[in-house]
């Protein structure tokens, strides 16, 4: 659990956690707060490392936010834009991962973990500095972002003159970030901007007190069913051809393959991201049988409330072929699998969670985007 390091943030939590209030965002002319933040390159930033900046563009926002992932780009092409006429650009994400639910990740393959962080920031090739607020959320309480992404632009006394969206147009390829583009040329040729405060749309701010939602969440999952059924080479061999309509997982595992049992809670993880998408888990196991009892008494161990199966034969190389003609027998085997029956990913031994969730969340039936 997260600790907080300091007495006034401590008692500024207080008041946040008893009255639930969001805190007021920094308005038109205001002073930007100081911060004292460390980045994704392990650096520690302060409102001081900007200081030759004539504007500095703060920018909060979350990885697993669907929103904040469809501006990453135009956020890329806005400081290449701008850096050379002496415009800072800087995200800040505050979310505390406690208060996210799995459930709130199905548009994403990454939390908003510093690790995580670290990832997207490697991954997409930020060109600004990415900033962790997460343990205390100091910083988003003095700014007061409704929403992600939240963009405040400042001139060069650090002056709000700008706060709100980036554009008006959510879906990449449909807006090139004008909204902000305009606040910050209107600033570097010290103007006002024509329209100095906008709404925002995205994820809401992931604030400590609604960690709660998150615990009855899990304990509602925690509460659902676990069961196991028997199933042939035939119904083994319907359910690869997946005449449904979701993109399907399949894991085929055994209570005795130590591999197999170390990374389940991986696949109950997936799972829980994206049930809620056009997506199911389903495993199978190769347990006799007669050990149908410890293979189900493992999956409620798991809280594995999704689809699973065991197989029924006595021939497991009746399996093998029907589970996959490429599978050379050994466990754990993982597939996943278009409707129609397309495999579009394969893998005997144990999976990379980071790219198997990936490889679904770029899926086109999934995608990062609404």
């Amino acid at each position: 659990m997260f600790l907080l390091q300091v007495f006034s943030v401590f008692a500024l939590f207080s008041v946040a956690q008893n009255t639930h209030v969001e805190p007021k965002t920094l308005e038109i002319g205001q002073s930007a707060p100081d911060f004292n933040l460390k980045g994704t390159d392990h650096k520690i930033y302060s409102l001081n490392s900007f200081s030759k900046a004539r504007v500095l563009v703060i920018i909060f926002s979350a990885n697993h936010c669907p929103t904040a992932q469809a501006y990453e780009d135009r956020i890329i092409s806005i400081t290449n834009d701008y850096k050379p006429k002496g415009v800072e650009v800087l995200l800040i994400s505050s979310n505390d991962n406690h208060a996210l639910s799995l459930s709130e990740l199905g548009y994403t393959d990454l939390g908003d973990t510093f690790e995580d962080m670290v990832i997207r920031y490697k991954n997409k090739k930020y060109n600004f500095p990415y900033l962790y607020d997460s343990d205390d959320q100091k910083t988003a309480l003095a700014y007061g972002p409704v929403a992600t992404p939240h963009a405040f632009v400042f001139d060069a006394d650090r002056r709000l003159q700008y706060v709100g969206r980036i554009d008006q147009s959510e879906k990449p390829g449909t807006a090139n970030g004008e909204d902000l583009r305009n606040a910050i040329d209107a600033v570097l040729s010290g103007k006002k901007p024509d329209q100095a405060s906008t709404k925002v749309f995205g994820c809401s701010m992931k604030w400590s007190w609604k960690k709660d939602y998150t615990e009855q969440l899990y304990k509602k999952w925690a509460a659902l069913p676990v069961s196991i059924n028997e199933i042939s080479a035939d119904g083994v061999k319907e359910l690869i051809q997946n005449k449904g309509q979701k993109l399907r997982l399949i894991n085929v595992w055994a209570t005795w393959c130590g591999p197999c049992t170390m990374e389940f809670p991986d696949f109950v993880v997936i799972d829980r991201m994206y049930r809620g998408r056009d997506f199911e888990f389903v495993s199978i196991s190769t347990d006799k049988p007669e050990r149908k009892e410890k293979a189900l008494s493992f999956l409620k161990e798991q809280e594995a409330s999704n689809n699973n199966y065991i197989f029924s034969g006595s021939d497991i190389y009746q399996l093998i072929e029907a589970v996959d003609p490429e599978w050379k027998g050994a466990l754990p085997y993982t597939l996943l699998v278009e409707p129609g029956g397309k495999i579009v990913y394969r893998q005997q031994g144990t999976i990379d969670p980071l790219k198997l969730r990936m490889m679904i969340v770029d899926h086109p039936m999934i995608g990062r985007y609404f």
